[in-house]
């Protein structure tokens, strides 16, 4: 069967801030009905997919919309107390003062949203302005025409595990662009695949991530104080010399929502950074929050924080590279929903800029590059280039205090820190180790890893190809195994990596319909022996409200 073309001027893949962020902008500078914009989003719908904190710096979509508050946003909860907690122990914490606190991290004027319900909204926006939004469609395979990206295939539908057609078979479409904005989120695969193809990367720092694991709540009004917002650092992870932080946001409607950041060049290969979050849950600065109340949805996704020092080159022929796809997180702030709008939005107005002028396909100049380092969302990368470096190689007393006077001088010291070593490189043998004994789950606070992931409502097809690929299938009881005791079952927050046993012996276990899509195991893999592509359309998690 012959795939169906479809043809447009601008292709965006992926319908988060900086997708859409890009598509509202481009319509708004080029309303004229023929110039045709299109958005594809793996996600069964628009927020599907979508977990972030979310505090949002409204910076950005004062610029894309002045008249947002007008236009029926969504729930959102205006900042009201702003706190930092250094987690000494299990039980015991130190309130730090506001002054002591890195200036990007202080959340005055800043709103707690749940961001799935706001790219919806985002996406109506963009669907006013005439731009076309197809959710459940994902961007299986870039085209490749002359070393240049023509545009994307979707995924096939009605495959069976080996591949081979179902009777349900329908193949994917081509879409074809003048342009392709990549803005998939973090590690997304093509772009990963660009950056590869094009040697975007070169005399860059590599991508350093983290893995964001949260859970919404509702709790009882006596407990609940709309707009507090809580950070912490220390305990639980720096037990295990490892670093990140929790956070605690009261939200609307009595609802909570918290989470734990696991820097992922942790080295212990036992930690288990969903353990750590049921652990955090329990201090009990977040229990007296959480007491009585009940869960309501759990989620996890990787966060690339790498920032400036890793910002690959954005333009490649045929496309952009925008948003987390590319890195923008602001790591000083622990924001990036601004910043990848941002990205978007500059994205936007270069290609209106360089198609007014050539009304041919997008070159490979440096354009983009240049006009997104010289807007405030670049610069305020720039300014935070070394607020995770420091952290990373002066631990974080000597690291936090380098960074509260970098950001009091606005990150103008005259140099630059570098952490040149990739995250699934810091593993180090087992040897060195003592297993870690976690307690198990008491049903109030902490929980087993699948009853978590039924309430991210994640569903696959079963009998699909696995879209979770091992390039060499010995590696998991091999090497992973000796060196590591296979830490894919430890790092992954689903429990889709699964050591059994039995008469025959010892198997890896890949249990591929359980995947959150937060794509840590393509990340912190030692070998990088995993490789994620997407699934079916529509599969994944389906979150109502992160």
């Amino acid at each position: 069967m012959e795939r169906e073309v479809l043809t447009v001027d601008v292709l965006i893949v992926g319908a988060g801030p900086a997708g859409l962020g890009a598509a509202c902008r481009l319509k708004q500078l080029r309303p004229e009905p023929e110039f045709s914009v299109c958005v594809v989003e793996k996600g069964s719908e628009i927020g599907a997919h979508t977990l972030s904190g979310a505090i949002l710096d409204p910076k950005a979509l004062n610029e894309l919309f002045p008249d947002w508050q007008s236009r029926q946003p969504p729930a959102f909860t205006p900042v009201t107390q702003d706190e930092m907690h250094w987690f000494r122990s299990d039980s015991a914490s130190t309130s730090l003062p506001h002054w002591l606190i890195p200036k990007p991290m202080h959340n005055e004027g800043n709103l707690l949203i749940s961001l799935g319900i706001w790219v919806r909204w985002l996406a109506e926006q963009a669907e006013a302005l005439g731009v076309e939004v197809f959710p459940g469609f994902p961007a299986h395979a870039l085209i490749l025409e002359d070393d240049q990206v023509r545009g994307i295939t979707t995924g096939d539908f009605g495959l069976d595990h080996s591949g081979q057609p179902k009777s349900s078979f329908t193949p994917g479409m081509e879409i074809r662009a003048t342009a392709t904005l990549l803005a998939e989120g973090a590690r997304g695969h093509l772009g990963q695949e660009v950056i590869r193809t094009f040697s975007l990367d070169q005399n860059t720092s590599p991508q350093h991530y983290a893995l964001g694991i949260k859970e919404l709540w509702e709790i009882p009004e006596s407990q609940h104080q709309p707009g507090r917002v809580l950070h912490s650092a220390g305990w639980p992870l720096e037990e295990h010399d490892a670093s990140g932080g929790g956070f605690m946001y009261h939200v609307n409607d009595r609802q909570v929502v918290v989470g734990l950041i696991t820097d992922l060049n942790y080295a212990n290969p036992y930690l288990n950074p969903y353990e750590e979050f049921q652990r955090f849950k329990h201090h009990p600065q977040i229990s007296k929050s959480l007491s009585g109340g009940q869960r309501l949805c759990y989620g996890a996704r990787a966060i690339a924080k790498g920032g400036w020092n890793s910002l690959p080159r954005l333009t490649f022929p045929g496309g952009l590279l925008i948003g987390c796809d590319a890195g923008t997180l602001n790591f000083a702030k622990i924001k990036g929903i601004h910043t990848a709008m941002k990205s978007g939005m500059v994205a936007a107005e270069t290609l209106h800029r360089q198609l007014s002028d050539t009304n041919a396909a997008l070159d490979s100049t440096p354009s983009f590059d240049d006009d997104f380092k010289a807007s405030w969302a670049g610069q305020e990368l720039y300014q935070a280039r070394n607020f995770g470096p420091a952290l990373h190689k002066l631990g974080t007393w000597f690291g936090g205090a380098f960074n509260w006077l970098d950001q009091r001088l606005n990150g103008k010291l005259p140099f630059t820190i570098k952490d040149s070593t990739a995250d699934h490189l810091t593993l180090r043998d087992k040897q060195e180790f003592s297993a870690i004994t976690y307690p198990k789950p008491d049903g109030g606070l902490s929980f087993d890893k699948l009853s978590s992931v039924y309430l991210s409502n994640t569903n696959h097809e079963e009998d699909q190809p696995c879209h979770l690929q091992l390039h060499n299938p010995d590696l998991p009881l091999g090497q992973h195994w000796v060196d590591f005791d296979e830490p894919a079952q430890r790092y992954c927050p689903a429990g889709v990596y699964e050591i059994t046993e039995s008469a025959e012996g010892r198997h890896f276990q890949i249990n591929a319909q359980n995947c959150l899509h937060c794509k840590t195991c393509d990340i912190k893999d030692p070998s990088q022996n995993i490789r994620w592509v997407t699934p079916e359309g529509g599969g994944g998690p389906n979150y109502p409200s992160m």
